[in-house]
């Protein structure tokens, strides 16, 4: 009885304190950051684009700076800061936090009053909690495929720039204004570092951290020996770029032949959920009987373990690298 009164009490300071802290610092923040637009507007020269492909390094001021800071120094916040950009989210691993503390409580708040079990408000909040970070993985699955799928005609660009008689870093910045995101602003980040001084190695090394992609990989190593040893540039990148779009091709086929074992999965991890729904109308009794007793929580935990386990097995079964 203690668990549902103290998730409500928490919510409710949650709510409290979050009020208190819009009445107290909004107002700061909002003029603070009318302040900036005001003094971007007087500095940006006219016809400039200000966007996230600047090469100085900012950081987005969240909820808690301090957290910020201390997670900066451990590895678990790099990483997350490296999700969040990577992602193209604008947001800081405090604010994460706080989301994944809001969602926690929120979801165990909700299950506490839906579902009358003693795990189900500590497993609705370990599932609301991993919810922003699913999200981040999410938004980062999303901008890298867009960036594949835009690779090649980057490619193409700067093997014609490299062709016409452009030098390579001047080809980039081309990409940079030609094409859209998100291969424009990394590739606006690189020509900018080099442009500023950072060796063209160190630059395209970042290139291809900032995008965990093996055909950026693939694109680094090749400039990067071609200028070691020379030979014909956009030769290469017409190569590289013609290898790209054979794999793309190949793998749109893989999930044409793979899209049976894709569905079975889907239809055999959502078939228990939906019968036991229509079971729970037909004969609410039995399925009562498999919520409140001992034998049958055991079950419905072997059940979703096990049906978890299956999903995974079937996704990895169907994955095929190319």
């Amino acid at each position: 009885m203690w668990m549902p009164l103290a998730l409500v009490f928490l919510l409710g300071a949650g709510v409290v304190l979050g009020g208190f802290a819009g009445v107290a610092y909004l107002p700061g923040f909002l003029a603070n950051r009318k302040l900036d637009r005001r003094l971007r507007d007087v500095s940006t020269p006219a016809g400039a684009d200000l966007d996230d492909a600047s090469v100085v390094k900012q950081s987005n001021h969240g909820p808690l700076p301090s957290i910020d800071r201390a997670m900066a120094k451990t590895r678990i916040g790099s990483r997350i800061a490296r999700l969040i950009e990577q992602s193209g989210t604008r947001t800081t691993p405090s604010g994460i936090g706080v989301m994944m503390l809001v969602a926690a409580a929120g979801s165990a708040s909700a299950a506490s009053v839906l579902v009358p079990l003693r795990f189900a408000p500590l497993a609705a909040a370990a599932l609301g909690a991993a919810m922003p970070i699913g999200w981040l993985v999410h938004r980062r699955t999303v901008r890298l495929k867009r960036f594949e799928e835009q690779f090649p005609e980057a490619l193409d660009l700067l093997s014609r720039a490299i062709r016409a008689g452009h030098a390579f870093q001047t080809a980039m910045g081309m990409i940079a204004d030609e094409v859209a995101q998100p291969v424009g602003p990394e590739f606006k980040k690189t020509f900018d570092e080099q442009n500023f001084g950072l060796p063209l190695r160190d630059a395209l090394n970042q290139l291809s951290e900032r995008v965990p992609i093996l055909d950026v990989r693939f694109f680094v190593t090749a400039v990067l020996i071609q200028r070691d040893t020379g030979g014909n540039l956009s030769e290469i990148l017409d190569n590289l770029a013609h290898v790209v779009r054979e794999r793309f091709k190949i793998r749109r086929q893989v999930r044409v032949h793979t899209a049976h074992g894709r569905f079975t999965g889907y239809v055999l991890l959502a078939l228990p959920a939906a019968l036991a729904v229509v079971l729970s109308y037909i004969s609410p009794s039995h399925m009562e009987t498999l919520f409140k007793e001992r034998i049958g929580q055991m079950m419905l935990m072997g059940a979703i373990v096990m049906q978890t386990i299956g999903f995974l097995w079937i996704r990895k079964v169907i994955k095929i690298e190319v």
